[in-house]
């Protein structure tokens, strides 16, 4: 972690006596005179993203950002992708992202302390705005802090209250500045709780459109069992047992495994040579999953962004997930929704088998899959499905642009665009 160096100047501003009031509307250290005298809005926004898929959005929106107001200085939290966009990482959040309670708790320690760090360099350097992305379990508690020091929130990807956890709408509504929602059912949700959000799309459908089409190898199958050390520990095995069967059935099945990073290639590598699987049928790759889901036939997938990504690619798959039995109790009593894969939800249908907890095993995801391979019996109906998702995500130009737009203003920051 990198050392707090706090200013001298605004630590005494934050500590003093209130008898020098900074002007209405900003607070103390986010204003500057610049030699005309006119006052003026730092030009500094952190974007905090605690997940890969939060890496992604947040290094486009870096792009989207930049490309409208150039001198912008960009910090915060993230990985790979947003260090390569010019964010500037006070922390690499590479090994943060996990689901559920019992797993959260195993690196509470960890959070804590990235979450105290941020608390006081935010006091200290006082950014003209804090993008947060998704991650709410660090993030709105975050938004609580920064709101008492008076620093604009803007919130991007709603925290799913609309499924579990909505007597955190009050709280959303009182610290964060700007929500931007990236699907389409959420902006009904927000009005009727009396909060204006904005949505211009879901990026997704913007960055896959960005590249053409290729055609499908009947024989190559997409495995993604996760992002996250913890969905590997769970659904590796089963994943490639599953695979193993197929194998048996349609030999010349070729699997391929991308991973977001290395040093997770690296683990699953050695999980497959210790589980015994065959390395001329397992692949492991780095930074292909988008060409992986473009060019294969089907797919076996953790639940998450990932399911997003496939089916606005078109690729047909199968859903699965597990979780330390704890969080899946609790989560069963909080949560209402008759799925847990995204793309069911948009569509308010089961467009993706989904197999969760116990029934994450071979004797029922081989035949899902089997009924998903070219010429399966659920084939077509899966692929007609897909083709609706695309329309209910959005258009396919201009999303970023004008989320970027949306969020700079909200920071008070005019853009060469103005």
């Amino acid at each position: 972690m990198k050392t707090l160096f706090v200013r001298a100047e605004i630590a005494a501003c934050l500590i003093s006596s209130g008898k020098e009031k900074p002007l209405r509307g900003l607070s103390c250290g986010q204003q500057f005179q610049d030699s005309a005298g006119k006052m003026e809005v730092k030009k500094e926004i952190w974007i905090i993203a605690g997940e890969s898929s939060g890496d992604l959005y947040g290094a486009e929106l870096a792009l989207a950002m930049k490309a409208q107001l150039p001198e912008l200085r960009l910090r915060g939290m993230g990985s790979s992708a947003m260090r390569q966009a010019g964010v500037e990482l006070i922390v690499d959040s590479s090994e943060l992202g996990v689901m559920g309670l019992v797993e959260v708790l195993k690196i509470l320690p960890t959070f804590l302390r990235v979450f105290n760090q941020f608390v006081s360099l935010a006091a200290a350097e006082r950014p003209a705005a804090v993008v947060l992305i998704d991650y709410p379990g660090f993030n709105l508690r975050y938004a609580k802090k920064l709101e008492k020091l008076g620093i604009p929130v803007i919130w991007y990807i709603s925290p799913q209250v609309w499924a579990w956890g909505a007597g955190r709408i009050p709280t959303i509504k009182r610290v964060v500045k700007r929500l931007f929602v990236i699907f389409p059912f959420e902006v009904d949700f927000w009005k009727k709780h009396d909060y204006e959000v904005e949505f211009h799309g879901h990026p997704l459908v913007e960055l896959l459109s960005r590249d053409a089409p290729v055609t499908r190898d009947p024989d190559l199958f997409a495995l993604l069992p996760g992002s996250r050390r913890s969905e590997i520990d769970r659904l590796l095995e089963p994943f490639v047992r599953t695979c193993e069967e197929l194998k048996r059935s349609h030999p010349r099945l070729r699997f391929v495994i991308p991973s977001p990073r290395e040093s997770l290639a690296t683990e699953i590598r050695r999980r497959l040579d210790k589980l015994g699987a065959d390395p001329l049928a397992f692949q492991v790759e780095v930074g292909t999953a988008v060409e992986v889901m473009r060019r294969a036939s089907t797919g076996l997938a953790s639940s998450g962004t990932v399911t997003i990504q496939a089916a606005i690619v078109g690729l047909p798959l199968v859903s699965a997930y597990k979780m330390n039995p704890v969080t899946v109790f609790i989560g069963r009593l909080l949560v209402k929704l008759p799925f847990f894969t995204m793309p069911n939800i948009i569509a308010g249908r089961e467009v993706y088998p989904e197999f969760l907890q116990g029934d994450v095993v071979p004797a029922k995801l081989v035949p899902a899959v089997e009924a998903l391979l070219p010429g399966g019996s659920r084939r077509t109906r899966c692929e007609a499905d897909l083709a609706d998702i695309e329309e209910l995500l959005g258009g396919r130009q201009g999303t970023l642009a004008r989320t970027a737009t949306g969020m700079l203003k909200a920071a008070g920051l005019t853009t060469q665009r103005e």
